[in-house]
């Protein structure tokens, strides 16, 4: 079995939601089709899309954009993708520019609520294989934390989906933040932290970044900052139960583990009561990354029994092949980090999973 813990599910029932803000899809003068939010336009794409806007136009065409939007609501797009790629589960989650922390809370809320339950009602359509991530809020922490209780106890999400860094101002390590890990504590579910471009300034001069690099860079300096500020704000101290799992291979953090621990003593300012390496029971990382050198390493230093499997699925730098192919490891191991620790940190029993049908062609 395989549980893919790193999904993105863009939805159009979720979209075109404020005025300014969006999020929005958009077609282009040249006929391409862009995701903006607020100023913002994504110049990232897939090799799918170019292609089919390359054989638009040679055909003296624009894409459909109800066509391209209509895909991402049918759950049978993602299941077929689910089977080619030999997934037996998805716990999807939005894009990260859905996150809109910088957005005023009198929209944020509701939006948080209404990605919820669209995504919950996407999920009812394959539930053994389709799970959600819930969203909340996160520059109203107390709303966050009501969001999380209700969309884990009605709507059956697995845990909150979340960015590294500037939540409206706060970050992990603020006080205010406690109502967020007291929920996910009492709930016993673990907190997905996805970096997103927190670093693009949301006015008028938000396309400065020519290429993308809040976006590729950004993102892993906000995963490494939510480890860093959550461990010296003494926040698993005061939640030592909490469970946090960093996608993309944990940011930076693995990498440079032995350069935060050596600095963390030195801090004056710092507030935990334990090494940081002590720390890392608390937290779990993805194989998410695209060198099998780098994935041995990772799993090398955290150890497998906190390794889980995400592809970034439906991602612009997705990984399309099998991220344990190649990896040195026990057949223990591998089915730890293929779906054994999914099943153990998110609570799911592994007897209602299904095996993925074999596409025909390959059956054959």
């Amino acid at each position: 079995m395989l549980i893919d813990l790193h999904a993105h599910a863009p939805h159009p029932d979720y979209y075109n939601q404020h005025p300014h803000w969006g999020p929005f899809f958009e077609q282009r003068p040249d006929g391409d089709i862009k995701l903006r939010v607020g100023h913002w336009i994504l110049s990232l794409g897939s090799p799918e899309r170019r292609a089919a806007l390359q054989k638009a136009r040679a055909e003296g065409k624009t894409l459909d954009i109800n066509q391209y939007l209509a895909r991402w609501a049918d759950p049978k797009t993602r299941l077929a993708g689910m089977d080619a790629a030999g997934q037996s589960a998805q716990v999807v989650s939005v894009p990260s520019h859905c996150y809109m922390y910088w957005a005023e809370p009198e929209f944020g809320v509701p939006f948080a609520r209404k990605v919820n339950d669209v995504l919950a009602e996407y999920c009812s359509a394959a539930p053994n294989r389709l799970m959600a991530w819930a969203h909340a809020p996160l520059n109203a922490p107390i709303e966050a934390a009501k969001e999380i209780r209700r969309a884990c106890t009605t709507l059956g999400a697995k845990g909150l989906v979340a960015g590294g860094a500037n939540f409206g101002g706060l970050e992990f390590d603020s006080p205010e933040m406690d109502p967020v890990w007291e929920a996910l504590c009492d709930l016993d579910l673990p907190m997905f932290v996805h970096g997103y471009n927190q670093s693009v300034t949301w006015g008028e001069d938000a396309n400065t970044d020519r290429y993308e690099t809040t976006a590729i860079v950004g993102m892993n300096y906000d995963e490494t900052k939510c480890f860093w500020n959550m461990i010296n704000g003494g926040v698993f101290d005061r939640f030592p139960n909490l469970k946090v799992y960093i996608t993309h291979g944990g940011g930076f953090v693995p990498y440079q583990l032995g350069r935060l621990a050596q600095t963390n003593p030195n801090l004056d300012v710092a507030h935990n009561k334990k090494p940081v390496l002590d720390y890392l029971k608390n937290f779990y990382f993805d194989v998410e990354l695209h060198e099998l050198p780098m994935r041995q390493a990772m799993i090398e230093i955290i150890g497998a029994d906190r390794v889980l499997y995400g592809s970034n699925f439906g991602g612009s730098d997705a990984v399309r092949h099998d991220l344990t192919d190649g990896l040195r490891i026990s057949d223990e191991d591998l089915q730890k980090i293929r779906w054994k620790n999914a099943c153990e940190l998110l609570h799911i029993d592994p007897a209602t999973l299904v095996e993925p049908v074999k596409p025909a062609a390959l059956a054959a």
